[in-house]
């Protein structure tokens, strides 16, 4: 990947759960492991997770702990944390992001699979460029012109993952809230309720909507979007999106709930099919 693409932030998660695997195979504890860094167990933490970039002393000086002599596999991770530290393409994009949102970017260029369930307003990936701008102003109040552009933009860059030659496969579920919600006027509802109807029908995307029809569902407590990697090292990343910050959840057992409760809002939501004539019918009533 060139340092336009999003392989960094892989990169560091793989770098991350490699220096896990050796500390944990030697029985050195994180904060042991942080003190021979001069670090703390929670920098440590956030490494072997990939949260953070690596400088080249402590991955050597980790290394040298964790009793990796072999020159070769040093260098070939050394060689990693160098690329794991390209800046991505959004780097650019930073001024106008919250902090924890470049790291979800380049996980989701990154990712072979996004499943997702958004209530509030259509997925940033599926919006067009009109709505997207009512969305990016109704929660940047206050901000320049200029500043609402540039987040407009990044949104645009985003979606075309969907459609480059090795894209994502894309499951998701939009609750009709969402698509009765106004953003902006008329015209820029139906021209996203159109968009919906014609991004829908790309092989790599599977769009359903879980109507108000059906009542109460295994969607309450939010949405959320589950990230899988075609990298057999990388486990599955559920991410959820807060006021102020965001979560990041690896554990098994927390992904396992949501992959539960995605695949129940599945079954219970009407098929691809059905979900683009229910598209085309609240179309003809906007």
């Amino acid at each position: 990947m060139s340092a336009g693409e999003p392989g960094s932030v892989v990169r560091r998660m793989l770098l991350g759960s490699q220096l896990r695997r050796l500390r944990e195979a030697r029985g050195i504890t994180r904060e042991a492991a942080g003190y021979s860094i001069r670090a703390s167990e929670s920098k440590i933490s956030r490494m072997e997770l990939g949260r953070v970039s690596f400088k080249t002393r402590d991955v050597e000086d980790l290394l040298t702990l964790y009793g990796i002599t072999d020159e070769a596999e040093r260098m070939s991770l050394l060689s990693l944390a160098r690329e794991a530290n390209v800046a991505g393409w959004w780097h650019s994009y930073s001024d106008v992001l919250p902090s924890w949102f470049p790291t979800y970017v380049g996980l989701e260029g990154a990712a072979n699979l996004i499943r997702a369930y958004e209530v509030q307003f259509v997925h940033g990936l599926l919006q067009t460029e009109a709505y997207a701008r009512a969305v990016v102003q109704r929660g940047m109040k206050g901000a320049s012109t200029a500043d609402i552009e540039k987040r407009v933009a990044l949104r645009l860059e985003r979606q075309k993952y969907l459609v480059a030659e090795n894209a994502p496969d894309f499951h998701i579920v939009l609750d009709e809230a969402a698509l009765r919600r106004p953003y902006g006027d008329r015209e820029v509802m139906r021209g996203q309720l159109q968009h919906l109807i014609e991004i829908s029908q790309h092989p790599n995307i599977r769009l359903q909507i879980m109507p108000f029809s059906f009542g109460g569902h295994s969607g309450e407590s939010g949405a959320f979007t589950i990230l899988s990697f075609s990298e057999s090292d990388l486990t599955d990343v559920v991410y959820l999106e807060q006021l102020t910050s965001a979560l990041y959840l690896d554990k098994r057992e927390d992904v396992a709930q949501y992959e539960s409760a995605l695949k129940e809002l599945q079954q219970d939501s009407p098929g691809p099919d059905e979900s683009r004539d229910l598209l085309r019918g609240l179309l003809q009533l906007s």
